[in-house]
């Protein structure tokens, strides 16, 4: 076997053999793998990894979704590839310093004897001088100036002259050795942490992911891993006052449960916040109770501060509900029945309700939030995305200054708020379809008045959009669901609509007429503002405005929101008398009201919602997120570090300098000395040693 420039190459008569040892021991092939591995990991810390499969969907859609995933783009570090080529890479770098490191110690041992006088004459960085002194005493000059400088020495007799060597830095060459052995102890480790260890277990010992769901206590032998597994990475979700003895590892399209040799009671979960609303500290304080032993221990995980014990590493991941208890009033949003009903629910589970039209659903309660910190300026996307009175180039304008840099931005002006806390959850009907929805508990001040906002969207990768309704005197939405339950009740519109017209006194044959005429745009009114499955709202009385012609509808729109809000007006008094309740004032305060519960009206059409749930009482119950760890190959990650630290350090910082000076060894006679220097790189503080040593030497 010899070695060239290229990579080992193999006495055999197997070319094929020989072609592959050259080029996996190669430097192009290491450097190749690295360019690889490189790139891999930009795309891994680009991309979330291990998420839901749903999310990427969400994401890239479902082509793109599917195509990536089939590259394990969503689980770099832990895919068949990286492995692979995180395998090769060791096997390469290996091949490269078995190679080369016995050239290299070769050259750091050596002292460059053979050389010639006539090639010290060659070396660019040469000097020759005179000197009249005795050999053996320039010899104890040059030796002690030569050590002075930290310089190894050596001095050899040839014939009738004296030569001395002279080397420093020579661990120069040595950093090649430590910065290559580095990436071969790093991705060692790297493989002992990674997946390969779960992944051998599901090839030879026939374990596979458990896919669905589970009790964790019941779920089988041949998805679980013992606590003999030397690697693993997984999450561990613990409610307060609860247990966990078991993490969950991320597996394809299922999980693995990975016993633990000890559990973890959390007996208490604190957090904090920025005045941002952003978590500023979050810690857990558990109860470790070792299961071979069965003895117990508190401990507090915090952020950056994790639990080890026995070889396991606990980390404070993040935080979440841990099934919070709700009570809640569900107000019907369509129908004319405005009877509401109390429901209790929990986080995490699910409960059931007939609406008013006699159907079933099935509501998923997914989230609790007691703290919301929001920008109160302009709080929540309206259902409507743009103010619906604005021309397309005023939308068009506001929208696009909104995108300019900070110098035009028409929303740095903040007022960071607590609105209190909010409730997620799923409305899902018999036929599986479900929409998502986010209501405040309590009202929130925006643009002078108080609203109750209520968010829906129809997937998880759209914004929330907010029904804004307006609170009444008593500071709740009771009376606004009393005039949506009366925009439904044709009897109440009929009365409404006869009480508006008869408003018109009549004294003669046309008064009569005119009184007729309101009556029926008053029907006409309240009948397009409901409008139809498709349009409603202020989207089908501008539809009817625009089949207008174009002289009349000015006049139209104005007459028509009057007649409109007339209409509504005398509809909230019959449906107040209809609850034995007394006439709603005629002031500017209802009146302002009334405007802003059409508007809300309006955009309930959007909402297309059974019922809509407001929060009236909660039992938080918080719940930590804890990443558990086996690792025992940080250690030797930690070695390689060590390794490449020190490489690097010798490659940056130790020059490699050699010297020789050949020094004649004729008696009583003026003879020339010769001094040569040289370095693989040749700074400044190179060329200012060799002036220093010329300087010295004419002495």
């Amino acid at each position: 076997m010899k070695s060239n420039t290229f990579g080992i190459v193999l006495k055999t008569k197997k070319k094929w053999l020989s072609n592959s040892v050259e080029l996996i021991s190669s430097m192009r092939f290491s450097i190749s793998l690295l360019v690889i591995i490189s790139i891999s990991s930009i795309i891994g810390t680009v991309v979330n990894q291990n998420e839901p499969t749903i999310n990427y969907v969400n994401q890239f859609g479902p082509f793109w979704a599917e195509f990536f995933a089939y590259f394990s783009v969503f689980s770099v570090y832990s895919s068949w590839w990286f492995l692979i080529i995180m395998t090769f890479l060791v096997f390469s770098t290996s091949f490269c310093v078995f190679r080369n490191s016995p050239k290299i110690l070769r050259d750091v041992r050596s002292w460059k004897e053979n050389v010639k006088e006539n090639s010290l004459r060659n070396f660019q960085h040469c000097f020759e001088w005179h000197s009249k002194t005795d050999a053996n005493l320039l010899l104890e000059k040059v030796s002690s100036l030569i050590r002075l400088k930290g310089y190894s020495l050596k001095i050899l007799n040839q014939n009738k002259n004296i030569l001395v060597l002279a080397k420093k830095g020579s661990a120069n060459k040595m950093g090649y050795i430590f910065a290559h052995l580095a990436i071969v102890i790093i991705c060692i480790g790297g493989l002992l942490d990674s997946s390969l260890p779960i992944s051998m277990q599901l090839w030879f010992l026939n374990k596979e992911p458990f896919i669905g769901n589970g009790i964790i206590s019941q779920i089988p032998k041949k998805n679980r891993l013992s606590i003999k597994n030397p690697t693993f990475r997984g999450s561990a979700f613990v409610s307060e006052g609860s247990t966990v003895n078991t993490a969950i590892i991320q597996s394809g399209e299922g999980v693995m449960v990975q016993d633990l040799p000890f559990s973890i009671l959390l007996e208490r979960f604190n957090i904090d916040f920025y005045t941002t609303g952003m978590p500023k500290l979050f810690a857990s304080e558990v109860i470790i109770t070792d299961h071979e032993t069965g003895e117990s221990f508190p401990s507090v995980i915090k952020v950056n501060k994790p639990l080890i014990y026995k070889g396991y590493s606990v980390y404070q991941s993040s935080f979440e509900d841990g099934g919070s208890l709700l009570k809640l009033i569900g107000y019907p949003m369509k129908g004319s029945s405005k009877k509401e009903f109390k429901i209790e629910g929990e986080v995490g589970s699910s409960s059931s309700f007939e609406s008013s039209e006699n159907l079933n659903y099935n509501v998923e309660w997914t989230g609790f939030r007691l703290l919301n910190v929001e920008n109160t300026v302009d709080n929540g996307q309206d259902l409507r995305a743009v103010n619906q009175s604005l021309s397309f180039n005023e939308k068009f304008s506001l929208e696009f200054e909104k995108r300019l840099g900070s110098s035009v931005n028409l929303e740095k002006n903040k007022n960071l708020t607590n609105i209190g806390p909010s409730i997620q959850y799923k409305l899902r009907d018999k036929n599986g379809q479900a929409r998502e929805f986010n209501n405040y508990m309590l009202p929130v001040l925006i643009n002078g008045h108080n609203f109750f906002l209520a968010g829906v969207r129809n997937t998880p990768s759209e914004n929330f959009k907010f029904l804004r309704i307006p609170v009444d005197n008593k500071n709740t939405i009771e009376e606004w669901m009393r005039i949506r339950a009366a925009l439904e009740n044709k009897n109440f519109i009929e009365k409404a609509a006869l009480r508006y017209s008869n408003k018109v006194y009549i004294d003669n044959e046309n008064s009569l007429n005119l009184r007729n005429q309101l009556y029926n745009s008053a029907l006409k009114s309240i009948n397009v503002f409901i409008g139809n499955e498709i349009e409603s709202g202020y989207v089908a009385i501008s539809k009817f405005i625009s089949e207008l012609p174009e002289s009349q509808k000015e006049k139209a729109t104005e007459v028509l929101i009057k007649i409109l809000n007339g209409t509504l007006w005398e509809l909230w008094q019959i449906s107040r008398e209809s609850d034995g309740l007394p006439p709603a004032e005629a002031n500017e305060k209802n009146g302002r009201f009334l405007q802003l519960s059409l508007n809300a009206l309006a955009d309930s059409f959007l909402y297309d919602a059974p019922v809509l749930f407001q929060l009236s009482g909660f039992d938080e119950i918080k719940a930590s997120v804890f990443q558990v760890t086996k690792s025992p190959g940080k250690f030797i990650v930690y070695a390689g570090c060590i390794f490449l630290v020190v490489g690097i350090f010798s490659m940056l910082y130790i020059n490699q300098r050699r010297i020789w000076i050949l020094i004649k060894n004729n008696k009583n006679q003026t003879e020339t000395n010769l001094m040569a220097m040289s370095s693989p790189r040749r700074n400044l503080d190179f060329e200012k040693e060799f002036e220093s040593f010329k300087k010295d030497l004419r002495m």
